[in-house]
């Protein structure tokens, strides 16, 4: 018998084929209309349904290319289960190269909306209504924020077994136990019984091409696992580094940042990671790490303020032997 379509919209996908949708979001002022992006790949065999999203902060368009380079690989009638790829969650944001909404409302605080709100609540309705609710699985593609770079991650919860053999398949450099946060996308999925995601990697604004390799790779090697598509003869898995805890090594004066570490690196406690210079480059502080672990991100601004977030250190947890 035919597996059947998939309802997504006002539409229907039939399986064994891919189809862009468009959900209505809003009316411009100028009379146009905003949408929200989706492509469906509808495999002719039954399986999974998978979401992935990008570009929920208007700034962070790694994600964007990361499900490009995805779905060019993917083909329905070899595709068993359903993929619901929505490169651009925030298109008002990314339209303005901008991290918010216009409202400046955070869309990753606003989950799971109400089809009367603000904008933001209109927008993360509509994505929980046509895109969570149809999935057993989402991926929410991320990086830094403003002027800071980050680690490709993987940012989970890491005490559901479920949740944790994907952040395993996954194979990002470090998987970190996050606690949820109020109003955000993972949170209201998780709360409709969805295992989800979180990846991190590299800087706003701009393509780096480690994060979107480890980003592909990886929902690729999930996609495996499920069984939704065939193996690639890609070698190993890598194995993460798993964190429980992590915290910013701050600025303890104001100054010219010259940071003496990087993404990746491995640091002890008390070792100097950097140091705060005056404008005619005398030495004013030094930048120590507070704490033994893995760099996952840090600052990408030369000049900083007493208190400002420098580096972001990962604590590692020990390994057990098998």
């Amino acid at each position: 018998m035919p597996r059947e379509s998939f309802a997504i919209g006002n539409v229907r996908v039939r399986a064994g084929s891919e189809r862009d949708v468009e959900l209505p979001i809003t009316r411009l002022v100028t009379g146009g209309d905003a949408s929200l992006p989706v492509r469906v790949v509808h495999g002719r065999d039954p399986g999974p349904v998978v979401w992935v999203s990008g570009a929920i902060h208007g700034d962070e368009v790694i994600g964007v290319e990361v499900i490009r380079e995805l779905i060019a690989t993917l083909s329905a009638k070899q595709f068993r289960g359903t993929l619901v790829a929505v490169p651009v969650v925030n298109v008002l944001g990314f339209m303005a190269g901008d991290r918010y909404l216009p409202d400046r409302r955070d869309l990753n605080r606003s989950f799971p909306g109400s089809p009367r709100g603000s904008l933001a609540s209109r927008i993360a309705h509509l994505f929980m209504t046509e895109v969570v609710s149809k999935c057993e699985v989402g991926i929410d593609l991320h990086t830094a924020a403003d002027k800071r770079a980050n680690l490709p991650q993987i940012r989970a919860d890491l005490d559901d077994p479920r949740t944790r053999e994907l952040a395993e398949v996954f194979g990002a450099p470090v998987m970190l136990h996050a606690r949820l946060r109020d109003g955000s996308l993972r949170q209201a999925a998780v709360e409709v019984g969805a295992k989800v995601l979180l990846y991190e990697g590299g800087e706003a604004l701009r393509f780096d091409d480690e994060p979107i390799r480890v980003g592909v790779a990886g929902i690729r090697r999930i996609l495996e696992h499920l069984d939704m598509v065939d193996p690639e003869p890609t070698g190993e898995t890598p194995v993460s580094v798993e964190s429980r805890s992590s915290g910013w090594v701050r600025a303890r004066g104001t100054g010219i940042l010259n940071l003496e570490t990087r993404l990746g690196a491995t640091v002890e406690a008390g070792e100097r990671i950097g140091g705060l210079s005056d404008t005619f480059g005398r030495r004013v502080r030094l930048v120590r790490a507070d704490r033994s672990g893995i760099v996952i991100g840090l600052t990408r601004a030369p000049i900083v303020n007493a208190g400002d977030a420098l580096v972001h250190i990962a604590a590692v947890e020990p390994t057990v032997a098998g």
